[in-house]
């Protein structure tokens, strides 16, 4: 079935907060239309897994009532080490049809959990440095993770017509707002409350993923746990807020010390990357997710790992009417890469 035009809403399901973004397409750009952020409460979804559905639901239904979104069609995603596995391998030569039937035969190998548990998907990206051979992207998705996503969002009362991977559509989101140089590699590096979305690319490419189980809670739980305060506290602390009996240098300190686990991770992941691609250099980063939000990091990423930081601009190359707070919008826009990628997709594409 051909849905064409028809609106379709990127809807960004995390274990903080849900994130909505409705783009209206005309004539090859993009106008925003609808975009609404709800906060879940803490335990409602942790390291991806939703642990009480009723109220995820609710949360959903009230983001797309005080949104006023009309349309009915969404496209999600997913994410996590456990649950989703990318790995970009070089096989024969063949059409994508005989690839189609062949590709349960073909990732068995590369894929660590029974094949039948697990949904396959697969993208041909040219020719391999090998003769007669070719670069293929192969995603397997554990099929419980999907059915646990797309559950909540019918039950909401919408049509869950796409489900995609927070990685690709961190991508799908540069490739709208971003120039494309053909030697750069660029990192995509989303940190949520409770995982790390990276992807790395080569000239636009996508050439390594990772999702790791580390956020911005870390972060939030260290100042908790110095200052004596509320959970609600310690994230307006977290974003430069000032809060009675936290002391600024206090504050640097103890900032610095909890962004440890975070920065280690994602310098583990840049140098499983340059081990594997004979040590080349990632030229910048790109920070997105809550964690862009909060005081000074972008400057303590940078130069713990050595290279430039610049915080996500999901809505560069999207018109922005008049009707919404501009004010606002930069303040949250960091949150939205991900939905803003996935409001791009269509029924069809790849």
């Amino acid at each position: 079935m051909f849905f064409g035009k028809k609106d379709i809403v990127g809807l960004d399901i995390g274990s903080k907060h849900i994130k909505a973004v409705q783009l209206k397409d005309i004539k090859g750009n993009y106008q925003l239309e609808r975009l609404g952020i709800t906060t879940l409460q803490p335990e409602l979804i942790v390291d991806g897994s939703i642990l009480d559905s009723s109220r995820v639901v609710e949360a959903i239904k009230e983001l797309i009532s005080n949104t006023d979104i009309k349309a009915k069609d969404v496209t999600l995603s997913v994410s996590g080490h456990s649950s989703v596995i990318i790995k970009r391998i070089a096989l024969p030569q063949m059409s994508e049809d005989e690839l189609g039937d062949s590709i349960k035969f073909e990732a068995e190998q590369y894929i660590p959990f029974d094949i039948e548990d697990v949904s396959l998907d697969f993208q041909i990206l040219g020719l391999a440095e090998e003769e007669n051979m070719m670069d293929v992207l192969i995603v397997a998705v554990k099929r419980d993770k999907i059915n646990e996503y797309v559950s909540v969002v019918k039950e909401a009362g919408l049509n869950p017509v796409i489900v995609d991977v927070d990685a690709f559509a961190l991508e799908n989101m540069f490739e709208l707002n971003y120039e494309v140089k053909e030697e750069e590699n660029v990192a995509l590096v989303n940190i949520g409350a409770s995982m790390i979305n990276m992807n790395i690319l080569k000239g636009g490419v996508s050439v390594f993923t990772r999702d790791s189980s580390v956020g911005g809670n870390i972060l939030t739980e260290a100042l908790q746990r110095e200052f004596t305060i509320s959970y609600s506290n310690a994230e307006k602390l977290k974003q430069g807020e000032e809060i009675e009996g936290a002391v600024p240098e206090d504050l640097t300190s103890v900032m610095l010390q909890a962004s440890d686990d975070i920065i280690s991770e994602i310098s583990r992941s840049f140098d499983y990357f340059r081990d594997t691609t004979n040590y080349e250099n990632i030229d910048e980063i790109i920070l997105s997710g809550g964690v862009a939000l909060t005081r000074d990091f972008d400057s303590i990423l940078s130069e713990r790992v050595g290279i430039n930081v610049g915080t996500v601009t999901p809505f560069k190359n999207i018109q922005i009417p008049d009707t919404f707070d501009r004010d606002y919008l930069n303040k949250v826009e960091s949150m939205l890469s991900v939905a803003v990628g996935l409001a791009v997709r269509r029924v069809g594409d790849k």
